[in-house]
């Protein structure tokens, strides 16, 4: 029998990769089919349930212990009637049928939805040859596609600037989370979606937003309808994504059987059913675009970047002033019974509510003899009773160099990705604020918004969903992680998401990795425990 070895990065960039230490590799079997030897015909929205290919991998889960798992994988179905580029617009299935030699019977498992997005970047599983291989670009390359943006050299819009080792080549998220839910034994879907820097031979761009969000919902949409065909319990869909997909996979949760994306669904043939999920997973979401710049100065305004230099402070304080009005008209409460979170007192919140607690259980899980180094090279922590404490500046001179020039987001010379993100037709980026907009630097005649503008970033915000009248249809369960020296963003974009769902009565686990950048995910078996846990379904 053949066999084909295929190494998944946790954490690492080749050879045995592994979260916390722990290794994962998958081995397939390439020489068994099911009798229909193939996947959904294209354009029908019917799962083809024998359209399967048998394959095995072998798990190790975060004790250290290998299982054996036999599962029947469904290879790029479209998931559109009308799809505009099937090669992203397709999903991936994954049956576990046997784990350690037992047989297995997944028809009532909950679904992971994990996507793999990153930078808003086009995410394909056309490529994958098994569970956990969506992500990339056709032909397995991690950056822009075939017709991406190709305009200017210092532009974020064709390369992934969030990508490190914890994630993949897009800077979304690593396998972890379907390997270890694989072998636990639910069912696991993997859906592509279109990205940014997709560009047609006419030179428009059409996968900026809301491309994604719609995609990932027509990819629900067709799950459920398919209840009863396709394996899994389509009511517990729990959404899991990194970074940009961790933005979209809190949209997806928040903003669950909205109308306001009904036409857009329509026009791309999405099945006629809810795209409601049960829960959602979010680690470092880069979300609420239209309020992050004011947000990034406000977290990390005072600290220098990398060369040392501090960023222009006169736009810093406007930005932060942003921040302290957005913040302000939010009217949230903080977790743990901290009153309202404003401008003034979320410093003293994040230290209180996140950081002191995950330097804590960090310190608390190490030896005594490395405890004692790790306190003696870290002055500014005080550690009494079994608890860590400091002030929020030590916090900030600890994480030290901030990521991001300011403006962070919407640069004035147009040259991120999130202005990328909001390009439209043959535009390649466009302002998506009022501040962007106005300090142009790229000699534009408008010194405004574009008037479509406010209502894409509604439909790209979990935000809209969660305050306000708030969204029935949304989730009730919500998973968020945040490494503590992750400043691809402010600590306060994941916090007020929390804050806000908590303030509506939804379950919310929210949680900071000590000392952890950009992408981490250091308690995977945790989440897949508490998936099983709030589906009532119990974990092998």
């Amino acid at each position: 029998m053949k066999r084909r070895t295929v190494v998944l990065g946790i954490g690492a960039t080749a050879g045995a990769a592994a979260v916390g230490g722990i290794a994962y590799s998958a081995q397939a079997d390439d020489s068994t089919t099911s009798p229909s030897g193939g996947t959904a015909a294209t354009g029908s929205l019917v799962f083809d349930p024998e359209g399967y290919t048998k394959l095995t991998t072998t798990v190790t889960d975060t004790e250290g212990a290998e299982h054996a798992v036999t599962y029947h994988f469904w290879k790029a179905i479209t998931y559109v009637a009308k799809p505009v580029d099937a090669t992203y617009q397709s999903l991936n299935v994954s049956v576990p049928v046997e784990i350690d030699g037992v047989a297995v019977d997944a028809k009532n498992a909950p679904i992971l939805f994990a996507n793999s997005i990153g930078g808003y970047m086009p995410s394909s599983v056309a490529d994958a040859t098994g569970v956990g291989g969506g992500g990339m670009t056709p032909g397995g390359g991690g950056g822009a596609p075939s017709g991406a943006p190709t305009a200017s050299p210092s532009s974020a819009t064709s390369t992934a600037p969030g990508a490190n080792g914890n994630t993949n080549a897009t800077g979304g998220a690593l396998a972890s989370n379907q390997l270890l839910a694989l072998a636990a034994g639910f069912v696991i879907v993997e859906p592509g979606a279109r990205g940014r820097t997709l560009k047609n031979s006419a030179g428009e761009y059409y996968g900026v937003a809301p491309a994604a969000i719609v995609d990932l919902k027509a990819a629900v949409r067709y799950v459920r309808a398919n209840k009863g065909r396709i394996p899994g319990n389509t009511d517990r869909i729990v959404s899991a994504g990194t970074s940009a997909g961790g933005a979209l996979s809190a949209l997806l949760g928040a903003s669950g059987d909205s109308p306001l994306y009904a036409k857009l669904l329509k026009d791309l043939g999405a099945a006629d059913a809810s795209d409601a999920i049960f829960a959602t997973g979010a680690w470092c979401p880069i979300t609420d675009l239209e309020h992050a710049d004011g947000a990034y100065e406000w977290n990390w305004g005072d600290s220098a970047t990398s060369s040392g230099a501090k960023v222009d402070q006169a736009l810093s304080k406007e930005l932060r002033g942003q921040f302290a009005e957005y913040q302000a008209s939010l009217k949230l409460k903080g977790l743990g019974g901290f009153g309202n979170l404003n401008a003034r007192n979320y410093d003293e919140y994040l230290v209180r509510q996140y950081l002191e607690p995950s330097a804590t259980a960090h310190l608390a899980a190490l030896t005594d003899s490395a405890r004692t180094t790790y306190l003696a090279a870290n002055t500014f922590i005080t550690w009494k009773n079994g608890k860590a404490s400091f002030s929020w500046a030590d916090f900030l001179t600890h994480v030290g160099a901030r990521k991001k020039p300011v403006p962070s987001f919407d640069a004035f010379d147009l040259s991120t990705g999130e202005n990328n993100l909001f390009g439209k037709g043959t535009t390649i980026a466009r302002h998506f604020t009022a501040f962007g907009a106005k300090n142009d630097t790229t000699g534009l005649s408008s010194k405004r918004v574009a008037s479509d503008l406010p209502e894409t970033l509604r439909l790209m915000n979990p935000m809209t969903f969660l305050t306000g009248k708030a969204n029935p249809g949304r989730t009730r369960h919500w998973w968020i992680r945040l490494g503590t020296k992750d400043s691809d963003t402010s600590h306060t974009v994941s916090a007020n998401l929390a804050a806000a769902a908590n303030g509506l009565g939804d379950e919310v686990s929210h949680k900071y990795y000590w000392d952890e950048g950009h992408g981490a995910n250091t308690d995977p078996g945790d989440f897949i425990a508490w998936i099983a846990k709030i589906s009532g379904h119990k974990a092998r």
